[in-house]
């Protein structure tokens, strides 16, 4: 596993953190990440996932539900939209990527779920990017040519996700 942490906006001298670059060396420590952002989270959470088809999204989901506390499997919500799971708070698991690039375009009521009491991950994110906050974590995951682990670039924007990716980063066990 690798690690670089900085970032845009950052500029020393206790600044926050608001990008962080790892490299998992498989799906369990990817699993891994998503349950440190569980146990972190809070209501409000938003989560933004992209990156292509098998990349580790739905992955990295299982391991933020099993932070949250969340019994049972979790699967993609590819033909469902959205899947709700309850845990320690409730888990909104998102999935645009049926509706591709148009997906902004379509009456999604995602607003709902993002003034709801729960945290929210939204795979393939930058399809719906006009109707996401401003305060939120994008995670870009990447399969890097023939590696069983996965490449993620974490940014996050706005003080209270800034804290929460800082909270991962120190809890990160490498």
């Amino acid at each position: 596993m690798s690690i670089r942490a900085g970032g845009a906006g950052e500029t020393g001298g206790g600044a926050r953190r608001r990008m962080w670059e790892i490299t998992t060396g498989s799906p369990g420590e990817t699993q891994t990440l998503g349950r440190l952002f569980g146990e972190a989270a809070r209501p409000g959470t938003v989560l933004c996932l992209d990156g292509d088809l098998g990349a580790g999204k739905t992955t990295f989901v299982q391991g933020l539900a099993d932070g949250l506390g969340v019994s049972g499997p979790v699967a993609s919500p590819t033909f469902t939209l959205v899947c709700e799971y309850r845990g320690r708070f409730p888990l909104y698991h998102v999935d645009v990527y049926r509706l591709g690039e148009e997906a902004a375009e379509e009456p999604l009521g995602l607003e709902e779920y993002l003034e709801g009491d729960g945290v929210m991950a939204i795979e393939w994110s930058r399809w719906v990017e006009p109707l996401l906050p401003e305060d939120r974590v994008s995670i870009r995951i990447e399969r890097p040519p023939g590696a069983t682990g996965r490449a993620l670039t974490l940014r996050a924007r706005g003080s209270r996700h800034e804290a929460l990716l800082e909270e991962v980063m120190r809890r990160w066990p490498g």
